[in-house]
């Protein structure tokens, strides 16, 4: 899986008009002011900047920059156990 943390943190920073200097990979997103519609605003950003479809179940790993990368990963080209594509 690929590390995508910088991409993450650079969507989040946009989406939000955060500090990046603010923004740890390991900080709740709770902490940098996103709450769960700020979730959904962030999955909407991350398929529109990747061309990527993120399935709303996704969303409870939307805990951290680092939990974000790791679905955004999963979605740019990782496949699931039965090899389907994620959604």
């Amino acid at each position: 899986m690929g590390d995508h943390r910088a991409e993450v943190t650079k969507v989040v920073c946009d989406t939000f008009r955060l500090d990046p200097a603010l923004v740890e990979p390991d900080a709740p997103l709770e902490e940098l002011g996103i709450d769960s519609k700020g979730r959904i605003k962030l999955l909407a950003a991350l398929e529109i900047y990747y061309g990527v479809t993120i399935d709303l179940d996704r969303l409870d790993r939307f805990t951290d920059v680092g939990s974000v990368a790791g679905v955004l990963a999963e979605a740019l080209g990782t496949r699931g156990t039965s090899g389907e594509a994620l959604k």
